[in-house]
């Protein structure tokens, strides 16, 4: 049966357009539909640290929303080399630091990359862990003393940089800098003494939980809050975060200090129907969130992020849950 004879050619392109849209549509609102097997290259870091732990879960949470989006998991070193494997098309989407995301968008240091945002990971605020029998309390009783500020490819190397220069010090100069090449070396070396402290940030970061779990504990050295200050005057992408009180063990009270958001990241050239059905995904994994994806939602990314900073596919599921005008 053909198409009815009054139908002028003029108007296919409009019943293209409009199938097009009622299919995205369906895609993106039936639950538990047969869709098309998308693969996908998940970028994350180095393995002892967070991005991997995080990625895990996120793959989880993807998968047992739509078992037709297969991810694999990439270590690499970290969120300054995702982005230009997320450049490249080596990888689809991709962990970043937010002050990697902050350089990236905006073009410091490097030429601007338009990449786009899926979803807001979960807030970083940062600081050391040191260990409780250690005499260090402040930053300054820290200066000239060995740190281990990450794997050389972390985001949080950077936050560290950008912390310490709001406070007129110099990450590289004013300390012993100890670069990482597995993120999960840190607690040990903070453990056997061989640094004094540990930088990181983020509820349930797998190097702070090592060290305050261990015999010795941990305690945690912050800026304190003329020192909060001071950083976000000279940095003011940098956002006032506490770390909540109980995200570690012996850490009865909320710890004050200054950081960003991560964010699952992805090449603008990504199809905008796998896009959304990422984004439906985790809209569906709100409901049952781990300690991981606990700060993964709707509400904190659109927080995070302008609308401009999310890729389209997202923006589309949102509209079309009603999650955003």
């Amino acid at each position: 049966m053909g198409w009815p004879r009054h139908v002028s050619l003029p108007l296919a392109p409009l019943l293209v357009l409009a199938f097009a849209t009622v299919t995205l549509g369906v895609l993106m609102t039936t639950p538990g539909s047969t869709q098309d097997t998308a693969k996908l290259r998940l970028g994350t870091a180095t393995p002892g640290g967070g991005f991997p732990v995080y990625g895990a879960a996120f793959i989880a949470a993807v998968q047992g929303a739509d078992p037709a989006l297969a991810i694999e998991a990439v270590n690499t070193k970290g969120s300054t080399e995702n982005v230009p494997m997320l450049e490249e098309k080596r990888l689809d989407i991709a962990l970043v630091q937010g002050e990697v995301v902050h350089e990236v968008l905006t073009g410091v240091g490097r030429p601007r990359v338009d990449l786009k945002i899926i979803t807001a990971m979960y807030s970083t605020p940062g600081m050391f862990v040191v260990r409780a029998d250690s005499p260090y309390r402040t930053i300054a009783d820290l200066k000239g003393m060995p740190i281990a500020w990450g794997a050389a490819g972390s985001g949080l190397v950077i936050l560290g940089r950008y912390v310490m220069d709001g406070l007129g010090l110099d990450a590289a100069k004013d300390f012993q800098p100890v670069y990482l090449e597995r993120a999960g070396d840190g607690p040990a070396m903070v453990l056997d003494g061989r640094v004094a402290a540990l930088w990181g940030g983020g509820a349930g970061w797998p190097g702070f939980r090592t060290v305050t779990s261990s015999p010795q504990g941990g305690r945690f050295v912050a800026p304190n809050a003329a020192e909060i200050g001071g950083i976000l005057a000279r940095h003011p992408f940098l956002k006032p975060i506490s770390q909540p009180a109980g995200s570690f063990p012996g850490q009865s009270a909320a710890i004050p200090s200054v950081g960003s958001w991560s964010f699952v990241m992805v090449r603008p050239s990504l199809a905008e129907a796998i896009v959304a059905r990422l984004a439906q995904a985790l809209h569906r994994a709100e409901d049952r969130p781990g300690p991981q994806l606990a700060e993964t939602t709707t509400k904190n990314t659109l927080a995070a992020a302008t609308p401009s900073m999310l890729h389209p596919g997202v923006l589309a599921y949102y509209r079309q849950a009603g999650l955003h005008p």
